[in-house]
């Protein structure tokens, strides 16, 4: 999470919401290699047969269509480890943004 701050940071895009959620994916761990491993029995029966949701961090950017492209990449290439788990991005159009401080809308409010 560090990394990914200091990145969007350093791109110009320090502005973003981030917080713990529970999720899993298609790799979700392979029981029967965790079961046939080394482990004592009373162990073995406390892990079920059901993935598991793991703890991860779910982070909310919105940009302008400009910036699109470069937050994009900055996450991408700060989180890809290459291995399951690295996470996805969704780009989805926002319908408009408004401050509730100054009661601006539109763009100004992204910066």
């Amino acid at each position: 999470m560090s990394d990914t701050k200091q990145a969007l940071a350093d791109a110009g895009l320090p502005s973003f919401t981030a917080m713990p959620v529970l999720g899993r994916g298609i790799g979700h761990g392979d029981f029967k290699k965790i079961k046939e491993a080394e482990l004592a029995d009373e162990a073995l029966e406390l892990i079920p047969d059901v993935p598991r949701l793991k703890s991860k961090r779910m982070i909310t950017l919105v940009v302008t269509d400009d910036k699109k492209d470069m937050a994009v990449e900055t996450i991408i290439n700060t989180n890809r480890t290459g291995k399951s788990g690295d996470g996805k991005v969704f780009v989805v159009n926002a319908l408009g943004s408004y401050s509730v401080h100054t009661g601006e809308s539109g763009d100004a409010t992204l910066d």
